[in-house]
């Protein structure tokens, strides 16, 4: 009988370069982790110009030049050494770190993955020098000719640990992540002239400049520049100063939240809910705020000191620096004038006066309207007309007419609507007669006019609508549809449908409903026989300005985009061409919408099913179309929309999984207003 003896593990030192790539694997994830360590290093070098070229989206080339102060040529071996910096003169500096870089293992790391070749000079050199690191071997340095400054090299990224080169993505994507990686330090430092260059094309060359929004617009465009709320706070130790975007613009994740702390690009969850608690009223739910705000603070108030990469820090007292934020933001937001403009702004922050400062809304209107979901000059009017009448017991017939003749109206083409003088009478039996199967077909094309579609001419048949001699059933059809069913309804608060059956009452949310429609008609164009759905061509393409992950997204999807009716082409730097349009959305704006389908592909994960991703852009689409809830309808819209409820499957649930009606049996009513008799039947009277 043998019995197995267990070795005893032996303790051992690790050789440097082992601990230089563990150490890269926690710094150095990708080639923007690279980026960004050289560009931090610049920066606290009082660089006035840095230059970046990639190739290959980085994994090939990275070549990072700067003005700065330099080093000398004994410098060199040092500042490839592990943890070695110059930028912790002492111990006690940890605790109060004004730089960037400070934890002097960036080189190392980045050393013993690549390819590095460090050429500097500092003022009063006769020469520069140059060193070279490969795979973690250094070498020693020699003399070469260069400007004042530093020249960092990184060819060939990970090209010693294949595993880690195996998970890097398509060089667009790498490109991606540099791009937002330069942005982010090229906005925290304005007066700093910044130059990128990707494959020999000029990305972004950024001058000087003392207004910080001059630096946001040349990254982000006109839209977010002329939405800017000026934020401005100082407490004689937290100051905050930037800008917060009116609530008109918006997105449907944080990644346009761009805090920085003493000159560092953080992310830190605490502020991020004192961002949402400041627009809370103003956004819709899923909706996150757009800002760019500084805050300044001592040192000893803030350890920059728990994470590698420095993204995260700690408060010394957070609760204050939470509070001080929102206080401030909200402050703020009292003081502008918070409507919503319809199209291109003059001017961002308006003030207002103190009188007219009103509670902040629990609801947020559709553009055009008020929280009322009414049109916002019928809300003020009819607010005069109430004024009016406190105020002298008499109605203002002028008032109530312009008003009136202000209300919307969703037309549909085909239908006649009641007459206004029987809108106190019962339509006859004749008025009510329930519409044929093709006339349902054309019912359904009615309620897309109100989306926004390209309806046909009464003379030509619909593109979905079958002639009554060729009419076959509808495969998606509700098995239980009755096509004779006359439907009646009418609507609640402009959102609601209240009809009924033999059973009882349904109440019917008009947008999850319509919503449910267009999502089953589109899945029908773009996953059946003609695998593309309608587009129009635009006469001049729209050019369109996304943030660098935006315009990754937007090229890798461009398969995806082309199949729901969009075509988008790469027009240089970080802006894409529109160049056609689905027909279903021509009252929308396509810049608009191509941000919504960008933001649904980014969250939809990493590598999202393609099945799975089509879909999500088909339910987008059908839920920018739909009818809004604000949205009043004639009678003929809601007998439209009742009688598409039967035509698919799954009407009573929208793609997102709210529910499109609520049923209330005649029992169950009978015993709420206690109906029943003693033995549940209900009572004659």
């Amino acid at each position: 009988m043998t019995t197995s003896t267990k070795t005893k593990p032996i303790i051992r030192q690790l050789p440097p370069n082992l601990v230089n790539q563990i150490a890269a694997g926690e710094v150095i994830e990708r080639p923007a982790s690279v980026v960004k360590e050289l560009l931090e290093n610049s920066v606290d070098a009082g660089a006035f110009r840095i230059e970046v070229t990639i190739n290959g989206g980085g994994s090939e080339l990275i070549r990072i030049s700067d003005d700065g102060c330099g080093m000398s040529e004994e410098q060199l071996p040092l500042a490839v050494a592990s943890h070695a910096t110059s930028k912790l003169p002492d111990e006690h500096a940890l605790f109060h770190v004004d730089t960037l870089g400070f934890r002097g293992e960036a080189l190392a790391s980045i050393g013993s993955v690549s390819q590095l070749t460090i050429r500097s000079r500092s003022e009063g050199d006769s020469c520069g020098s140059e060193i070279n690191v490969r795979g973690g071997v250094v070498e020693s340095p020699v003399p070469c000719g260069c400007p004042v400054g530093t020249v960092m090299e990184i060819r060939n990224l990970f090209f010693n640990t294949p595993v880690r080169h195996r998970f890097l993505k398509t060089a667009q994507t790498e490109r991606g992540h540099i791009v937002e990686a330069f942005t982010r330090i090229a906005l925290a430092n304005p007066k700093i002239h910044f130059v990128m260059t990707s494959n020999d094309k000029v990305v972004y060359d950024l001058p000087p400049s003392v207004r910080w929004s001059d630096r946001i617009e040349a990254f982000f465009g006109g839209e977010i520049a002329d939405s800017l709320i000026p934020i401005e706070s100082d407490d004689a130790q937290i100051r905050i100063s930037g800008y917060a975007c009116d609530p008109s613009v918006s997105r449907g994740n944080n990644r346009m939240q761009y805090l920085f702390l003493n000159g560092r690009h953080i992310r830190d969850r605490s502020l991020q809910h004192a961002l949402t608690e400041a627009y809370r009223g103003l956004l819709m739910v899923g909706r996150h705020p757009v800002c760019f705000l500084r805050m300044e603070m001592p040192a000893e108030m803030v350890d920059v000191n728990v994470h590698p990469c420095k993204l995260e820090v700690r408060f010394t007292d957070g609760g204050r620096v939470y509070g001080r934020l929102l206080q401030t933001l909200r402050y703020q937001f009292l003081k502008t004038n918070m409507t919503h403009r319809v199209g291109p702004s003059s001017s961002s922050g308006l003030q207002v006066d103190a009188t007219e400062i009103k509670s902040m809304p629990n609801e947020v209107a559709t553009p055009g309207e008020s929280v009322l979901g009414l049109p916002r000059q019928v809300e003020s009017d009819q607010r005069q007309e109430v004024i009016h009448w406190a105020r002298s017991g008499e109605s203002s017939s002028t008032n109530a007419t312009s008003s009136t003749q202000r209300l919307p109206s969703l037309s549909v083409p085909g239908f006649q609507p009641f007459p206004s003088d029987a809108s106190n009478s019962r339509p006859d039996s004749a008025t009510l007669t329930t519409p044929a199967l093709s006339e349902v077909a054309m019912s359904e094309v009615a309620m897309s006019e109100v989306a926004g579609v390209n309806v046909p001419q009464p003379d030509t048949a619909p593109w979905d609508a079958p002639s009554e001699s060729t009419a076959e059933p509808n495969p998606n059809m509700n098995p239980t549809a009755n096509p004779t069913v006359c439907y009646l309804g009418f609507q609640v608060h402009n959102r609601y449908l209240v009809t009924q059956d033999e059973k009882g009452m349904v109440v019917i949310d008009q947008h999850a409903l319509h919503e449910r429609v267009l999502y089953e008609r589109i899945k029908d164009k773009v996953l059946g026989a003609q695998e593309r759905l309608e587009s129009q061509r635009l006469l001049v393409p729209e050019p369109v300005s996304l943030t660098p992950a935006e315009r990754t997204a937007a090229l890798e999807a461009k398969e995806t985009l082309a199949r729901i009716g969009i075509e988008v082409d790469d027009f240089g730097g970080e802006t894409i061409l529109i160049h056609s349009y689905p027909a279903m959305l021509s009252k929308s704006s396509p810049s608009d919408m191509l941000r919504t389908l960008l933001e649904s592909l980014m969250s939809a994960g990493k590598q999202p099913d393609a099945q799975d991703l089509l879909n999500h852009l088909l339910s987008t689409i059908a839920c920018k179309a739909a009818v809004k809830a604000g949205d009043p309808l004639t009678r003929e819209e809601i007998t439209a929309l009742l009688e598409q409820r039967d035509l698919y499957q799954d009407t009573h649930h929208c793609p997102h999984g709210r529910p499109t009606a609520m049923f209330f049996s005649r029992d169950e009513l009978d015993r709420m207003f206690g109906r029943l008799g003693p033995r549940g039947r209900a009572k004659g009277q």
